[in-house]
C-alpha cells in the first residue's frame, strides 16, 4: 500500500505542491485578516483539498499529453508512463478522478468558486499544450499556477471581496506568474537540445540560452517588484521586509547557479531555492497577519 502510494505520489511529483500551496495559503491568511488569518478548519480542509485535487489533475493531465515526448527524451524517458510503472487508463482515471474532486471542493466552498472552478481546468489543461505552437508556454505555466492564490482568496470572501482586496489579488497573481515564468525558462535549459530537435517551443529555443536567461532575469526582478507593492498595499512592516530581502537573495543566487554551473545545478536552483522563495513569502505573511502589523522597525 505504503509503495504504491508512494508511486503515485512520484507520478504526479506531488512534492513539488510547495511550489503552489504557500501562496495559496498566504492569499488565504490575507483575505481572511479580520479573523488573524485563520479561516476556519471547514474552509481550511476545502481549500488544502482543492489545491491537492488541482494540482494532480494538472500534473497527470500534463504526464498524459507528454507521453510520447517524454519516451523520447533522454531526462524523463524513465517517467513512469513511457516505462509502464503506471499504465494510461489509471493516469486518465487520476486525472478525472482529480478533476471531479476540484469539482466538488468548490462547490462546497461557496458559488462562485464552484462556477469558475470549470475555467481552472480549463486554464491547468491547456498549459500542457502550449508547448506545440507558442514559445510563451512558461508564461501559461505562470497563468495556471496563479490561480492558486486567487483561488484561495475567493474562497475565504467569496463575492464579498472589496476593490483594494481584488487589486491585491492580481498583483500577488502577476508576481506568480512572472516567478514561474522565471524559473520554469531556467528549467527549459535542460530540454534545449531536445526540444530544438523535435519542434517545441519555449523561449529558449526561440531566442538562444543566453537572451531567455536575461529575460527569466528580467522576470524575477520584476516579480520583486511587485512583491514589494503586495506588502505596501497589505501596510506590511519589519517581518514582510525581510522576508523580501531573503527572496531577492533566493532570486540571485539561483540566477548566478543557472549563469555560472553545469546543467547539472539547475535542479538544485529549480527546486530548492523556489521552495525557499515560496515558504518564506508563506512565513513572512502569515506573520504580518497574525500579529497585525506589530512589526515594526524603531
Amino acid at each position: 500500500m505504503f509503495s504504491t502510494l508512494c508511486r503515485w505520489g512520484s507520478f504526479v511529483k506531488f512534492h513539488h505542491t510547495v511550489f503552489a500551496l504557500p501562496f495559496a495559503l498566504a492569499a488565504m491568511a490575507v483575505a481572511a485578516r479580520e479573523n488573524r488569518g485563520w479561516p476556519g478548519w471547514r474552509t481550511f480542509a476545502l481549500i488544502l483539498a482543492a489545491m491537492v485535487c488541482a494540482r494532480t489533475c494538472a500534473m497527470a493531465f500534463n504526464r498524459i499529453a507528454d507521453r510520447k515526448f517524454d519516451a523520447l527524451n533522454p531526462r524523463t524517458a524513465g517517467r513512469h508512463l513511457p516505462t509502464g510503472q503506471v499504465g494510461l487508463f489509471s493516469a486518465v482515471a487520476l486525472c478525472a478522478l482529480s478533476a471531479a474532486g476540484l469539482v466538488a471542493t468548490s462547490f462546497f466552498l461557496n458559488r462562485l468558486c464552484f462556477y469558475l472552478s470549470p475555467v481552472a481546468l480549463a486554464v491547468i489543461w491547456f498549459y500542457s499544450l502550449t508547448k506545440r505552437f507558442t514559445d510563451f508556454t512558461h508564461v501559461f505555466l505562470g497563468l495556471a499556477l496563479a490561480l492558486a492564490p486567487v483561488g484561495a482568496w475567493l474562497a475565504v470572501k467569496g463575492v464579498d471581496v472589496s476593490g483594494m482586496e481584488i487589486l491585491q489579488m492580481l498583483v500577488l497573481a502577476a508576481a506568480v506568474v512572472l516567478w514561474l515564468t522565471g524559473f520554469d525558462i531556467i528549467y527549459a535549459l535542460q530540454d534545449y537540445e531536445f526540444d530544438r530537435q523535435h519542434s517545441l517551443h519555449s523561449l529558449v529555443v526561440a531566442w538562444g540560452p543566453k537572451n531567455a536567461l536575461q529575460a527569466a532575469f528580467l522576470a524575477h526582478m520584476l516579480m520583486c517588484g511587485l512583491l514589494l507593492a503586495f506588502g505596501l498595499l497589505n501596510r506590511f512592516r519589519i517581518a514582510y521586509l525581510v522576508g523580501w530581502l531573503l527572496i531577492v537573495g533566493c532570486l540571485a543566487l539561483e540566477h548566478w547557479i543557472a549563469q555560472r554551473r553545469s546543467l547539472d545545478w539547475i535542479n538544485l536552483a529549480f527546486f530548492r531555492l523556489n521552495a525557499v522563495v515560496s515558504i518564506v513569502f508563506l512565513a513572512v505573511t502569515i506573520a504580518e497577519v497574525t500579529f497585525q502589523g506589530g512589526f515594526r522597525l524603531k
